[in-house]
């Protein structure tokens, strides 16, 4: 099913198919197509650009350059409707089910939606606009309940369930068992198993959940669109050139030539509280940005989050289960809340206890310099700032000077070419579409034998209408079964665009998301699995890779070939470079406590056995209390923006799985250290491609990890990472 697994129920959510009122459905069900129809949906097919298969070169590209939000409804209610009759045949199908009848064929189901899917993903994430979430509103009931028509499908279900037996799942081999089981259980974790009732019931919680989901991101973006900072010239205090240069394009974009536009996102207001002098504007930043959805206006996400708890928990509720939370993790690594809950509370009183100290350092720093007050959340990166300088002579603007956006991407290319054999070319200009003028493009080639791999977009520059943070999708994966697809791979990030000619210059945990992001491409381009829906993945696992990737910044190769100085052109100093180093553990308790506090609330949230009428804001604000959590921080994610819970089902009650990567990323690490070639080791390079990388979810987690380790991962190894002190033993 590719991007439309079959655990549609559930995952559509989990890329915004999402919206409000209109519940009319496609109207394809049963074995009803006709010669004339079928030729209506071959003509409809070919003339809306959204449908057509991809043509051009590299097996066939998205056409951006031909997206029409007009012909957006259109696309989606065809692509249900064709992926419904897809459906049918398999279901009309008189002979018993097999796994190439059944399970190969729902493998080759509605391609043309997962093309229209593609389009968007795009709009949703990267360009989005009032007319776009006007669709979104009206497509999303219609969406939904064509996901409930394909989980709830009985007869789809009987032959996938038939498969699933014992007798043909001997027959299988390994890869092909794994795929069955994925997908029978993407059936039975749906509601496939209920009856007439309970489906319907199940059905119309979804509805209603994509309505809310919607609902909650467009608040976000509503909130974080509409407050924006606007400084004049003597208000700059502190702030560093490329940071002002970049402030005043992005006023004068927004039609306030000769100011200086905060935007209320991540990218903006990390740097400006990091830097800014004027304490009374760092407050009014920190504040817009932490109260986004919750500022009791008509974007106010509270009453949405509470619907949303008491759906989800009646939908398990339905399929037998006590809570949400023991739902989603019965599948993941951790298998169980409780487990999860358990890594995080091991790590919990090290990141508080540490936060104390760092506090302590920031507040004798500030009485030292005559500043009269007590260290509050705006206060936090700004005075860990000037500790940073004072305890390890750290600059983190002269480091920014290293950290050139090009450079850095070379560097990644660097990485891939030594790990995973990858060589990165920019493809012609104008010969593959691009959604923006910013997007550019590489064909990614085996260095030894110049074989095809795939290609990679990069979409690096923050833009009105585009999500905020940084992520990576896939446009088409690979896959062998029904002839070798290449990967066509995204990365995306909201860099503040300099003035032209100017360098891009980021900061250092900005240059770790880089190498995070592109990580998850390069699972996708190195997968190496013959069926599509392999391709997916277990949430506490495939952070894992990411994380991995972010090791290699640190390296001396990296380093010494492309962190050199943006005016001068020469590599990071050696004095530098170690201070860096010296000062990796800086700062843990601040980034481990606002990581923890939004999983351990995430957790809880969905460990709840019956979170009907719940307050959000005063659970998040009792349960941190309770807990012990600093007043000087809050959540990374507060609940009322926690898109990655509550705008989709990606991350809901997992997101504690970054942690529980992170076990397994420190643990890989030290192997890594341990080799005779350190980080560029041939050897355990070649094991991390084999077993971790191309495998994808072809092989279960846990096994794939002792395939490359020799044993499960302990968590000794993040501990040290963090400078935290060992875990008591058990």
């Amino acid at each position: 099913m590719k991007s439309l697994p079959l655990w549609v129920g559930t995952a559509l959510v989990s890329v915004s198919l999402l919206g409000c009122n209109d519940t009319s459905t496609p109207t394809t069900q049963g074995n009803t197509n006709t010669a004339e129809q079928a030729a209506v949906t071959a003509a409809v097919t070919q003339t809306n650009p959204l449908l057509k298969p991809w043509a051009g070169p590299y097996q066939g590209v998205p056409a951006f350059d031909q997206m029409h939000l007009a012909d957006l409804k259109a696309a989606l209610e065809q692509g249900m409707a064709e992926h419904l009759a897809d459906i049918d045949k398999i279901t009309s199908n008189p002979e018993p089910a097999t796994f190439d009848n059944t399970i190969v064929a729902l493998e080759k189901v509605g391609p043309a939606l997962d093309r229209v899917f593609t389009y968007y993903g795009i709009w949703s994430g990267n360009k989005s606009s009032e007319e776009f979430r006007a669709i979104q509103r009206e497509m999303a009931p219609k969406l939904s309940e064509f996901s409930s028509k394909v989980t709830q499908n009985e007869a789809l279900f009987k032959r996938v369930a038939a498969v699933h037996q014992p007798e043909q799942m001997s027959k299988l081999t390994p890869e092909q068992q794994r795929l069955t089981h994925l997908v029978y259980l993407g059936f039975a974790n749906n509601g496939a198993t209920l009856n007439a009732e309970q489906k319907k019931r199940y059905a119309d919680i979804n509805q209603r959940l994509a309505q809310l989901y919607t609902q909650f991101s467009n608040n976000v973006l509503a909130d974080e669109e509409n407050h924006v900072l606007y400084l004049t010239k003597d208000q700059l205090g502190g702030l560093s050139d490329s940071f002002i240069k970049a402030s005043a394009a992005a006023a004068q974009s927004r039609g306030k030539e000769g100011m200086y536009a905060i935007t209320n996102t991540r990218s903006s207001m990390d740097p400006f509280l990091t830097y800014s002098t004027e304490r009374e504007l760092r407050e009014k930043v920190w504040t817009t940005y932490y109260s986004r959805g919750d500022n009791a206006d008509q974007y106010d996400n509270n009453a949405l989050i509470t619907e949303i708890l008491q759906l989800r928990d009646e939908r398990v509720g339905l399929l037998g289960f006590d809570n949400y939370a023991t739902w989603r993790l019965q599948d993941r690594m951790a298998q169980t809340p409780q487990r999860a809950m358990d890594l995080m509370m091991s790590v919990w009183p090290a990141a508080i206890a540490r936060v104390a100290e760092e506090v302590a350092d920031m507040q004798a720093l500030a009485t030292k310099l005559g500043d009269n007050i007590k260290i509050a959340g705006w206060d936090y990166r700004y005075y860990s700032e000037k500790v940073r300088k004072e305890k390890y002579d750290l600059d983190s603007n002269e480091v920014k000077q290293y950290l050139q956006l090009d450079k850095l991407r070379e560097a990644m290319f660097y990485v891939a070419g030594r790990l995973f054999n990858f060589n990165f070319a920019p493809v012609p200009e104008g010969s593959v579409p691009v959604f923006d003028a910013d997007v550019k493009v590489w064909e990614v080639t085996d260095k030894t034998t110049g074989q095809h791999i795939g290609l990679w977009y990069l979409d690096p520059f923050a833009r009105q209408g585009k999500r905020s943070g940084a992520w990576a999708t896939s446009y088409r994966g690979y896959s062998t079964f029904d002839g070798t697809k290449n990967v066509l791979s995204s990365n995306n990030s909201n860099f503040i665009k300099g003035a032209p000619g100017e360098p891009v210059l980021i900061s250092w945990d900005d240059a770790v998301t880089y190498f995070h992001e592109f990580g998850h491409a390069l699972h996708s381009l190195s997968s190496k699995v013959t069926y599509p829906t392999l391709n997916g993945g277990v949430r506490d696992y495939t952070e894992f890779q990411s994380q991995l990737l972010e090791r290699w910044l640190l390296t001396d190769e990296v380093i010494n070939q492309f962190l050199v100085h943006s005016e001068t052109g020469k590599p990071m100093p050696k004095e530098l470079v170690d201070k860096i180093k010296t000062a990796s553990t800086f700062n843990s308790g601040f980034k481990t406590t606002e990581y923890l506090a939004s999983a351990i609330i995430d957790l809880k949230l969905h460990m709840l056995d019956d979170p009907k009428g719940i307050d959000p804001d005063a659970f998040e604000r009792d349960t941190l209390t309770g807990m012990g959590m600093p007043t000087e921080l809050v959540m990374r994610h507060r609940t009322p923006q926690f898109g990655h819970v509550f705008s989709g089902e990606g991350y809901a009650a997992a997101y504690y799985g970054y942690m529980w990567a992170e076990v397994l990323t420190s643990d890989a690490a030290e192997a890594f250290a341990e080799a005779p070639g350190g980080f560029y080791d041939k050897a355990v390079a070649d094991k991390l491609v084999e077993h971790l990388f191309s495998v994808r979810n072809a092989v279960d987690p846990a096994e794939a990890y002792r395939a490359f380790r020799g044993r499960d991962a302990k968590i000794d190894a993040l501990m040290r990472d963090r400078g935290f002190p060992l875990p008591p033993a058990k």
